[in-house]
């Protein structure tokens, strides 16, 4: 096998855009905020993931200094709403740099529902929405890492299956390099072992 070393110094890389190429697929968390004037802003980052489960954290980070992270420093709350398969479009336009007094949800007409214990709303037609206030951030580099306290998870009872949300219900989104998503992505069962003796020979 032939390998590329690629360094942070290679002369004509974006990094970047290497390292979403190769960090793939990433989930999308679609985080709701509200201004201090009470504007609602709505943006996908793509840099996000489970922190802790007990207590539930999660953790997404904002690139560069956007309307999400100033208005998760000043209020403290955001939502964070499952970027579906169904809404694409509507996801992927929320990346727009819309000015900070513009709302995206009224741009792109996107329809949202009040939340049951944080200020900012969620997406109505969205399966899930995490509810969360702020329990840290941390800077680093030219982006700065947010956790939020998960104070809720509100599911679509249609997306539920023995109690529990079916991944194909769900259908989400994925981001992978340049300008591409993943959807519908093929599910696989397969056990996972507690003690060496549980692995198959195949």
């Amino acid at each position: 096998m032939s390998r590329l070393e690629l360094t942070p110094d290679t002369p004509g890389l974006n990094f970047y855009k290497l390292m979403t190429a190769v960090v793939v697929p990433r989930p999308i968390a679609w985080v709701c905020t509200l201004s201090d004037e009470g504007t609602v802003n709505l943006a996908p980052h793509s840099f996000y993931t489970v922190a802790c489960a007990r207590p539930p954290i999660v953790m997404f980070s904002s690139v560069g200094t956007k309307d999400t992270l100033r208005n998760v420093r000043a209020t403290g709350e955001f939502t964070i709403s499952l970027a579906h398969a169904p809404l694409l479009e509507q996801v992927n336009n929320s990346a727009a740099r819309f000015e900070p007094d513009q709302s995206e949800p009224a741009q792109l007409d996107i329809h949202m529902e009040p939340s049951s214990h944080v200020r900012p709303p969620r997406v109505t037609h969205s399966p899930v929405s995490v509810e969360a206030t702020l329990h840290s951030l941390t800077e680093l580099g030219d982006s700065t890492m947010i956790l939020g306290d998960v104070v809720a998870v509100c599911v679509d009872e249609a997306v539920m299956v023995d109690g529990h949300p079916d991944y194909t219900r769900l259908d989400p989104l994925a981001r992978l390099g340049r300008d591409e998503w993943a959807l519908h992505a093929e599910v696989v069962s397969v056990p996972r072992p507690v003690r060496p003796d549980d692995i198959s020979s195949r």
